[in-house]
């Protein structure tokens, strides 16, 4: 690939031999200078694949200097998610001298990050609210950006960044190379694409979107009240075969609902004696930076956390992903188990449900028979995509009470509303446990 010999020092440091599927194919493009749309599963390697493409077109520029707006910009959705961009943008670029990178997020020290963009740095990873904000007070520009990297570009719009990222693209000087990350290739972003990007190169990479086949998942129905009790003996059963086995305790993410959940689920679990930390948007920045490091570093096993942690976290060798509450959208499970079985190792996915999830546990089903036979996981996804998802599941919510209510009367003559009647078969409306078999099926 002709990279400079500094960067491949610091391949060779970091003991990376072979590229990865999408390496080795977006890594030429992107050091051809073409425009870059691409779309692999997670831990695929993309940051590595980006990030050293990147330094190399730094490495090709006119040095910077103080007062100097950076060469290069990677917008990131979410705190987390920029820390570990800037960690192997670092990790690359170690044997460079005088080349400077900064992080611009929310939730840190806004003046240290004005003087360090002030000086003249090379590149910006940064999240979409923080790095306007710079813009706006004059810390930095985008009068010399020639490279732009959209990371995780769907979850950037599904969170409202949109019109963040209209207003820097918007205003970039009119020779520049994009690239745009996305797991999923919703309709939202083929519009953001076709209007930004250049006659882009399309890199797909595995079955984009989708539970690998190296998860294994769970399925346990409760009620609500069951959950906590179900977790702690999930988790107790599993410290004590770790340590029956000589074993450590696997690395373990739990997902809940809402952030005051998140540290009563933490609570309860350091209260059986095991290592847990909560992260959420709720704790500062310095609160979730530390969580994150125990968790990397193995003095906490347990992560109970919230979406904030579903997409783009990268933590090595987490074995274990639990669902206390299920997400709303199939797109978001995916993201969720995604955090284990990354780069070819296998995992686990054990998923708590109630009736409410009814409808998304149909789809999971679905998703695994389909894994174990070898067919294509397809779903829809986006903005749109999860908004009918909702909108199904609460005419489907509809639709139970309705048979429900039914069964209560007893034979009689019945008039269905015409919105239910997709659902319901002759055979459902006989008896209660009729419909219920008819809604599990």
């Amino acid at each position: 690939m002709g990279l400079h010999q500094s960067i491949m020092k610091d391949i060779s440091f970091h003991e990376y031999t072979r590229p990865t599927s999408i390496q080795a194919q977006a890594m030429p493009v992107g050091l051809s200078g073409r425009d870059l749309l691409g779309c692999a599963e997670t831990g695929s390697g993309k940051t590595a694949a980006f990030a050293i493409t990147m330094i190399q077109h730094c490495l090709a520029q006119p040095p910077v200097r103080r007062g100097d707006g950076p060469l290069a910009l990677v917008l990131a959705p979410t705190r987390e998610l920029a820390q570990q961009i800037e960690k192997e943008v670092k990790a690359f670029s170690r044997s460079l001298e005088s080349f400077r990178t900064a992080i611009v997020v929310g939730g840190t020290n806004i003046s240290e990050q004005r003087s360090e963009l002030r000086a003249g740095v090379n590149i910006v990873v940064a999240t979409p609210g923080r790095f306007i904000h710079h813009l706006q007070e004059g810390n930095t520009s985008l009068s010399r950006i020639s490279f732009v990297v959209l990371d995780e570009a769907d979850r950037m719009l599904d969170m409202g960044f949109e019109p963040q990222i209209r207003e820097v693209m918007q205003n970039l000087p009119q020779k520049h190379q994009t690239l745009l990350f996305s797991a999923t290739m919703p309709m939202e972003i083929e519009a953001l694409a076709q209007e930004y990007l250049n006659n882009p190169v399309q890199v797909k990479v595995g079955k984009v979107s989708c539970p690998t086949a190296n998860v294994s998942q769970i399925l346990e129905k409760v009620s609500e009240s069951e959950k906590i009790d179900g977790l702690l003996a999930l988790l107790v059963e599993e410290a004590s075969q770790a340590e029956r086995c000589g074993r450590p305790f696997p690395l373990t993410i739990v997902f809940v609902e809402r952030k005051t959940r998140c540290d009563e689920v933490a609570e309860a679990l350091v209260a059986q004696g095991l290592r847990a930390v909560a992260l959420h948007g709720g704790r500062s920045q310095a609160e979730r930076e530390a969580a994150l490091r125990d968790f990397r570093n193995g003095a906490t096993n347990i992560l109970v956390a919230t979406d904030v942690a579903s997409r783009g976290l990268d933590v090595t060798g987490v074995a274990h992903v639990v669902n206390l509450d299920l997400p709303k959208a199939m797109e978001d499970y995916v993201h969720r188990i995604g955090r284990t079985g990354r780069a070819g190792s296998t995992g686990q996915a054990t998923s708590f449900y109630t009736d409410r999830d009814v409808f998304l546990v149909a789809h999971i089903r679905k998703a695994i028979a389909d894994v174990g036979s070898g067919n294509t996981v397809a779903f829809a996804t986006g903005k749109v995509a999860r908004r009918k998802e909702r909108e199904a599941a609460a005419a489907q919510k509809e639709a139970r009470i309705a048979l429900s209510n039914l069964s209560l009367m007893g034979p009689t003559s019945l008039n269905i509303e015409e919105k239910y009647r997709f659902m319901i078969s002759p055979s459902s409306i006989k008896t209660e446990g009729a419909a219920d078999d008819a809604w599990d099926d």
